[in-house]
């Protein structure tokens, strides 16, 4: 791969390193070290004005090892090349850490979705399935929600593929509405399961929920659940940030007032009692608990030294560079990394993938408590390699990734 593709270089150096803790078969390295295939599209859309736009895409399938390859698409302006292999070798290693039968892939539009309208978001949505269709489908790459897509935008992703099959296939994609054949619980699955893994976290540490306190970088899905269910459980978030800017909260701010002032205005500027700070401000604040769910590569070797929490929890993919990782483990910071704590999201699109292809409904107690289970016991083993070899959680993480990918490579004919 070319020296320009840092997000995905950064990605392999970690399983290079990992591999250094097991044994495997070289040929299975070599392979991981490169994606399976990459598509890369060129599509036009006829936009309200009447003018013809054309939007560049693409679609990576990274592995399909343990099963088809599953990932999201995410449609944003910087969207690239790098990022969308990055994300989808981090899905590859994400479905094993926690065991479920896919490999990974990733997708993404150059776009900015919030310059859309409905019916124009619909038909880029549209437009964008029809120049994948032939490499994707049930059993073969099932695409998800992931930045600025939604349960909308893969009911229509699934419409789509259904017109031009000539068959209904809801297991297709996941991430669709409930009225749809989605699971009611997909679009908290992400922060559901963070918070299992922060529980797990804190009891390590001695740290009571009431006494924890918290701040929240993004409030997306994941940003925005997060808070509430720490809200539920009585931590003290003392601080959010959003694309527009980074906040300390009054004490006794009411959650629900202030997620709809956010979903109307845009971001949290102007709520009242609430203050402004700089991102620089927001990560010296010396909190228990940091949470990333934005983008990736947030936390930096420029920052890192300044952060003064216990965990960090990371909800976004990719939030923390290779370096800042290096500095934060040497300063005792535990980090919950993402392919172990923001892998919520896609066991729950197993489990609504499963019942798809059953023709049955997601039950939401039974599937909770699934989720529950495999998320504890993947952070058992995961910090039982990381006090074994006295490593950090991410390469405790790809290990033990690695474990599963090696098993799958060894059953093949």
């Amino acid at each position: 791969m070319a020296s320009t593709l840092y997000l995905f270089n950064n990605a392999v150096t970690e399983l290079e390193k990992a591999a250094g803790y097991i044994q495997i078969k070289k040929e299975l390295l070599a392979r991981l070290r490169f994606p399976d295939r990459v598509v890369e599209v060129n599509f036009s859309v006829k936009m309200d004005s009447g003018e013809t736009k054309v939007f560049k895409g693409w679609r990576v399938q990274h592995n399909n090892l343990r099963g088809p390859y599953k990932g999201g698409i995410r449609y944003h302006p910087n969207v690239n090349l790098d990022e969308i292999l990055a994300l989808s070798l981090w899905m590859t290693v994400k479905c094993a850490v926690v065991g479920i039968p896919f490999g990974g892939g990733k997708g993404g539009i150059i776009v900015n979705p919030k310059a859309l309208s409905q019916t124009e978001l619909e038909k880029l949505t549209r437009a964008y399935t029809r120049v994948i269709a032939p490499i994707i489908g049930p059993n073969l790459d099932i695409p998800a929600p992931d930045v600025y897509t939604n349960a909308q935008i893969m009911d229509w992703l699934r419409d789509e593929y259904t017109k031009i099959t000539g068959q209904d296939q809801p297991a297709v994609v996941t991430g669709k509405s409930p009225l749809h054949n989605g699971c009611l619980c997909r679009e908290t699955a992400t922060a559901q399961g963070g918070l299992y893994i922060l529980r797990q976290t804190m009891r390590k540490l001695g740290l009571i929920p009431h006494q924890t306190t918290v701040a929240i970088q993004g409030f997306g899905n994941a940003g925005k659940n997060i808070t509430k269910f720490l809200k539920e459980d009585d931590f003290k978030i003392i601080a959010l940030a959003d694309s527009a800017s980074a906040y300390l909260l009054p004490e006794n701010y009411n959650l629900t007032d202030l997620i709809a002032y956010k979903e109307k205005n845009k971001s949290l500027v102007g709520y009242p009692d609430v203050k402004l700070i700089s991102n620089d401000e927001f990560f010296k604040l010396k909190v228990d608990v940091l949470i990333p769910a934005a983008l990736e590569n947030q936390i930096t070797a420029a920052n890192a030294p300044n952060i003064k929490v216990k965990i960090i929890l990371e909800l976004a993919n990719g939030p923390t560079s290779p370096e800042a990782d290096k500095i934060l483990f040497e300063r005792g910071i535990l980090v919950m990394p993402d392919i172990l704590a923001n892998a919520g999201g896609v066991t729950v699109s197993y489990f609504e993938w499963r019942h798809n292809l059953g023709k049955s409904v997601c039950d939401i107690p039974q599937e909770m408590g699934e989720l529950d289970k495999i998320m504890t016991e993947t952070f058992d083993r995961v910090f039982e390699i990381k006090e074994k070899n006295k490593i950090d959680m991410r390469l405790a993480a790809y290990v033990l990734a690695l474990e599963r990918l090696s098993e799958a490579y060894l059953k093949q004919p």
